[in-house]
């Protein structure tokens, strides 16, 4: 497998085409608001910037928001994008701007796939976490849409003292929807999110094994965001695995192979992708970010062009270092294909390199300190 240098160039880019959204979720990072930012990237900026992604090796790009559909040039600026080359992702609110006749505007452009947040199985959960009632009827509504078009459909849900108990119900929904991606987001508290909506680190882990298990038997991916130890969990699952079937695995060499395989269920993000590593963030008024959850400015594409900020600025070259963890995260054995969530870390202790505060996990080298004590 092709493995790109996450010291150069990043492996997915996320751009906040506007904050500007209609819906009023409870966990949003970017407590988006009713109208647009007067300071927003222009059509023409938007360009320079995508020529500018184009030439670090072509990554991933995903339009968000806010919702990208409150922006009338995002057709344009997909286009733009499109044409280049660049692999380009949605992800709009479902709001009443998602209508078939958008949705057709959208792949006459070319835009091969849309990302739509279904955060539980019933109205009544998705309706709350959103903070808009009907959201869910236009999200089945646009999903619809989406399917009489035969464009394919991605699924994101934030896992949150919400829904965890529903994730049984929410599976099955996502199979009978037909989508060909579950892309589940564990809650991070910034922004509107706050840690009091957070499962528990015990319940991380279970929700971690529960996930591995659901991947081998549904016909969908499933990838997951801020749950890097989730990658962690699949390789000592898999281990467990051989050593059942009487097969040999070293755990040394489980580690190796973790480095260069994809563990999150796509099968497109080698290595151990975390904010600034292998993952980059432009706001809506062109500021750069490891990511949308971890709020740490590394500068703006206005004043220094993207390839500069991410190879050369202090935070991103940090981020890429796993030997600058602190505390567990700095001694464990999965640091390099795990890394636990930085935006989580940062969210909790102010500290971008302290320990993953929601991973139950205790590294190899503690436990084996701890031995010799005893």
């Amino acid at each position: 497998m092709f493995q790109r240098d996450f010291n150069q160039n990043p492996f997915i880019v996320i751009w906040e085409l506007t904050r500007a959204c209609e819906l009023k979720c409870l966990h949003c990072r970017a407590e988006a608001q009713y109208h647009r930012h007067p300071l927003e990237l222009t059509l023409e900026e938007g360009k320079r910037l995508i020529d500018d992604i184009y030439d670090m090796d072509n990554p991933m790009l995903v339009f968000t928001g806010g919702d990208p559909l409150m922006r009338p040039d995002v057709y344009d600026i997909a286009d733009y994008a499109i044409t280049k080359g660049v692999r380009v992702s949605m992800t709009p609110s479902a709001t009443p701007n998602v209508t078939k006749e958008a949705i057709q505007k959208a792949k006459d452009v070319g835009l091969a796939r849309w990302a739509f947040s279904l955060d539980g199985p019933t109205a009544e959960i998705h309706d709350h976490f959103r903070g808009t009632e009907g959201s869910f009827q236009l999200t089945m509504d646009a999903i619809q849409h989406l399917h009489q078009l035969e464009i394919p459909i991605q699924i994101n849900t934030v896992i949150s003292r919400y829904n965890v108990d529903a994730l049984e119900e929410m599976a099955t929904l996502v199979e009978e929807l037909n989508c060909v991606l579950w892309s589940v987001f564990f809650l991070v508290p910034i922004g509107r999110g706050k840690e009091t909506d957070m499962i528990s680190p015990a319940e991380h882990e279970r929700v971690f094994r529960w996930l591995h298990k659901l991947s081998k038997k549904v016909p969908f991916d499933i990838k997951t965001t801020a749950a890097q130890h989730y990658r962690r969990v699949v390789i000592q699952q898999k281990m467990k695995e051989k050593q059942n079937r009487e097969q040999t695995i070293e755990y040394e060499d489980a580690l190796q192979k973790g480095i260069t395989t994809p563990f999150d269920g796509l099968g497109r993000a080698p290595k151990g992708v975390n904010d600034g590593n292998g993952f980059v963030f432009i706001s809506h008024i062109g500021d750069v970010f490891p990511s949308g959850l971890l709020p740490v400015k590394a500068g703006n594409v206005r004043t220094t062009p993207l390839a500069d900020i991410y190879r050369e600025s202090p935070i991103f070259i940090d981020l890429r270092n796993p030997d600058k963890y602190k505390g567990k995260c700095g001694v464990c054995e999965f640091r390099f294909v795990c890394g636990g969530s930085r935006s989580r870390a940062y969210a909790m202790t102010g500290d971008y390199l302290e320990s993953e505060p929601f991973c139950v996990y205790i590294p190899k080298a503690m436990r084996a300190r701890a031995e010799q004590r005893e």
